[in-house]
């Protein structure tokens, strides 16, 4: 269905060369979905990263609370998409679901390598600054290890689930995130300012 080792190296890869340029190529699916999780996440992550700067324009942290927001409703809709694809890919298999439903779906797992890739890849960096003391390197290092270890679990994790579900052992279904902050009209401070304005 998905080749988990080809995740795990599309989500490597890609941290390397966003940080250079912001790229996205792949088209085939599901792997554009994927790639575009993962895109969403690289994005939160640096605006997360500049919204706790607290010597900046408080207009650029406005922008980036804003930006988190909205990057973080694109990562959900992404998680969903994945979802979508997998069940359709096994409905026209003709896989009959399991009866033993699987709270977390395949798009969450990746999502959270995802996330995984990010942290190892920033966290790999500390282990490298000039400037930072050889205790901290040697602390990193450690942390790089422990998240080389989670990881090689959580990818082993969605490998199983992945057989699990084609052999119809389980089923899972899309958790829709309905994010309340980001529509007009399900948040009330946006609609209730709304209404004051429009008298």
């Amino acid at each position: 269905m998905i080749n988990v080792d080809n995740i795990l190296q599309l989500q490597a890869d890609t941290v390397i060369e966003w940080h250079n340029e912001l790229i996205v190529k792949e088209e085939k699916l599901p792997w554009k979905f994927i790639e575009e999780n993962h895109m969403w996440n690289f994005s939160l992550w640096h605006e997360e990263d500049i919204a706790r700067i607290k010597d900046i324009d408080p207009l650029r942290i406005v922008e980036a609370k804003r930006n988190i927001d909205k990057y973080n409703q694109a990562r959900n809709n992404a998680i969903e998409k994945i979802d979508e694809w997998i069940l359709s890919y096994l409905e026209v298999a003709g896989t009959v679901p399991g009866e033993k439903m699987h709270s977390e779906t395949p798009g969450m797992i990746i999502d959270r390598l995802s996330i995984m890739s990010l942290k190892r890849y920033h966290m790999n960096e500390e282990t490298l600054r000039e400037d930072a003391s050889a205790e901290h390197k040697l602390l990193c290092g450690n942390k790089v290890k422990v998240l080389d270890e989670q990881i090689s679990d959580l990818s082993n994790c969605l490998r199983l689930l992945l057989i699990s579900l084609q052999a119809g052992e389980l089923k899972f279904k899309v958790y829709r995130q309905f994010k309340m902050y980001n529509d007009p009209s399900l948040n009330p401070e946006l609609y209730k300012r709304e209404q004051q304005l429009n008298g």
